[in-house]
């Protein structure tokens, strides 16, 4: 039997001790690229990393690899960031950032991380506000580096990209910086691309688009009930009564006291006389 596109991405990240990154963040593209074809990115991918993999030798150090990595990466594959058009969120789908070499940090950093896992290189993200990051671990401590460019990142230049969030969220003077720098989970990392491309289509009014990334919000993030609230609230703008009804009742049983329980409330009896109507 052939799954949809949400059961194939309920499977990939029901376990968290097994999510494929690269294969999960890829099947975001699904709902905007009905036609994807997941097999050939992956194939695309393969072949890139074999290609990088002929030119290593066998007791290449990690250092030697990261280097080959960002040449390749940069310089030959030409990846960017794309600076003109930031806000596309074909630059969260991974299969467009494949074949424009174009995308945000998140996107870039999904790509750069597969092909160095492919070639050896157990690197990581790091959800860093404001700007995704990724790390490889050596001997000598932390390599931290910039995914629009592959630049290494020095401490203090961290401290400085933090410096602006600490403020905002009235934190001491002392700059937690470690706290910053953990490695993200592959949940954790598609859950921010997914909120991303929320943002993005919920400023342009997408509404159809807002709908897909909260179902698989929704599914990423079962216990998170706010999620099932925002997916009623794109229900409700794309006039779909009864699922809006739904996941807003859902949302008020789990959370009568929230803060925006009140104005949910608001919305009922037109949602229930919406949902009465003939259609």
């Amino acid at each position: 039997m052939t799954l949809t596109p949400l059961e194939y991405f309920s499977s990939l990240v029901r376990q968290d001790d097994s999510i494929p990154l690269f294969e999960s963040a890829l099947a975001l593209g699904q709902d905007a690229h009905p036609d994807l074809d997941l097999s050939a990115c992956q194939i695309e991918m393969d072949t890139l990393a074999l290609k990088l993999k002929q030119r290593l030798s066998s007791d290449a150090s990690h250092i030697q690899k990261l280097r080959m990595l960002n040449h390749f990466f940069f310089q030959e594959l030409a990846f960017a960031g794309n600076i003109n058009n930031y806000y596309d969120p074909d630059n969260s789908y991974i299969d467009r950032v494949l074949t424009s070499r174009r995308g945000i940090p998140i996107s870039l950093a999904v790509v750069y991380m597969e092909l160095g896992q492919q070639i050896g290189l157990n690197m990581k993200g790091i959800s860093f506000p404001g700007h995704f990051l990724m790390k490889l671990s050596v001997q000598s401590g932390d390599i931290v580096l910039d995914p629009m460019n592959g630049a290494s990142l020095s401490r203090e230049e961290l401290e400085e990209r933090l410096e602006p969030y600490l403020e905002q969220q009235e934190y001491g003077d002392e700059l937690p910086l470690a706290a910053y720098l953990r490695a993200a989970h592959p949940r954790e990392i598609l859950t921010r691309m997914l909120r991303n491309l929320k943002a993005i289509y919920t400023d342009s009014q997408r509404w159809q688009g807002v709908l897909e990334v909260q179902e698989r919000l929704v599914i990423l993030l079962p216990d998170e009930i706010t999620e099932r609230r925002d997916r009623g609230l794109a229900y409700a703008n794309l006039a779909e009564p009864q699922a809006a009804l739904d996941d807003l009742e859902a949302y008020l049983a789990l959370r009568p006291d929230a803060e925006d329980a009140d104005s949910m409330r608001e919305r009922l009896p037109e949602l229930r006389h919406a949902s009465r109507r003939p259609n």
